[in-house]
């Protein structure tokens, strides 16, 4: 599927995840930062709603987006859709509980680790790449 979102969707989509309370087995986890996806989550559990995906693929970078001295692995990371590995993902919401989650596959030397994080409103930036690195 490819269907790209706008910030002002997916901000919609993380309001309506953040306000979830019921317990769910989505959330075996926290996924407060990118996690390996775990088995026990199952494929059919999870549907894909929209992409952060750019149309143009030639333009995704792989500069990440850290003003605040935090990395990829950080619970507070900012998510900042024109950077990377934000540009690479998908978004999928649960169909049980409606809680809101960003995937991509990352590609190791040796394997494919299908990634995933909790998205969450408070760290949505709405930052433009203008080329210059930032990781």
């Amino acid at each position: 599927m490819f269907t790209p979102l706008t910030f002002a969707q997916l901000q919609q989509y993380a309001h309506r995840s953040s306000t979830v309370t019921q317990p769910c087995t989505c959330m075996s986890r926290s996924f407060a930062g990118w996690e390996g996806l775990p088995v026990s989550l199952k494929e059919s559990q999870l549907k894909e709603v929209g992409s952060l995906i750019a149309a143009e693929e030639e333009d995704l970078t792989l500069d990440e987006y850290h003003p605040s001295g935090t990395s990829y692995w950080s619970v507070d990371a900012p998510i900042a859709a024109q950077f990377f590995p934000y540009n690479r993902c998908r978004l999928w919401v649960c169909v049980v509980c409606n809680r809101a989650y960003l995937r991509y596959a990352e590609a190791g030397a040796y394997h494919i680790e299908q990634r995933i994080r909790s998205l969450d409103p408070a760290l949505l930036v709405d930052v433009a790449f203008e080329g210059v690195g930032r990781a």
